[in-house]
């Protein structure tokens, strides 16, 4: 008897050590995905916390091959939840004049990839690519950070985004002929 209280107990703690090692391995890319989002560090970071206090909180139980798309998902709700109240705020303040400056900040999403002609690339290259980034309609800038940035497949992308595939490889394909063009442009000027 008290050998399989001890064995539950041993369970249980395997199931924490768990989650606690997958969330530790999905936070900084989850911080970048917030971050991009909100533009705001503050914000992004109250967006994480939420999402891996709700994961933890609500879906534990669940097994760990599930909990990526749940997270994802968690995030992808929370970001929607951002942004109706961002939309909110601006109705009722509108009157307001002054500007954030820190809502002002640039993700540099073009710093973080792993391709060495990327980490080189002139500043100008990445505050165009960021602009590019933000100008894009949400579900290609979400098709397009999860497929690019968190490396999800085109499956996995659909059902977090819970569309089909032919949708999530129609907004990455149009999120990826935006951005070239975008950076093509950006260089024409230049010359």
């Amino acid at each position: 008897m008290v050998f399989r209280a001890i064995a539950g107990v041993s369970l249980v703690i395997n199931h924490t050590r768990a989650l606690n090692q997958f969330l530790k391995s999905v936070q900084n890319r989850a911080f970048v995905t917030a971050k991009f989002s909100t533009a705001n560090e503050d914000d992004a970071l109250d967006v994480v916390q939420d999402s891996m206090f709700k994961l933890a909180q609500k879906y534990a139980h669940k097994p760990e091959d599930e909990w990526p798309a749940l997270f994802q998902r968690i995030l992808q709700n929370r970001l929607k939840d951002y942004y109706r109240s961002q939309k909110m705020k601006k109705l009722f303040y509108f009157w307001q004049q002054h500007e954030n400056t820190e809502s002002k900040q640039v993700f540099d999403i073009a710093s973080l990839s792993p391709s060495p002609a990327q980490h080189h690339a002139s500043q100008q290259q990445k505050t165009a690519l960021n602009g590019a980034l933000k100008k894009l309609p949400q579900r290609q800038q979400e098709a397009f950070v999860l497929r690019a940035l968190w490396e999800y497949s085109t499956a996995e992308t659909a059902n977090i985004m819970h569309c089909t595939e032919g949708s999530v490889k129609t907004h990455y394909s149009r999120a990826n002929a935006a951005l070239q063009k975008h950076l093509q442009e950006n260089e024409d000027e230049k010359r």
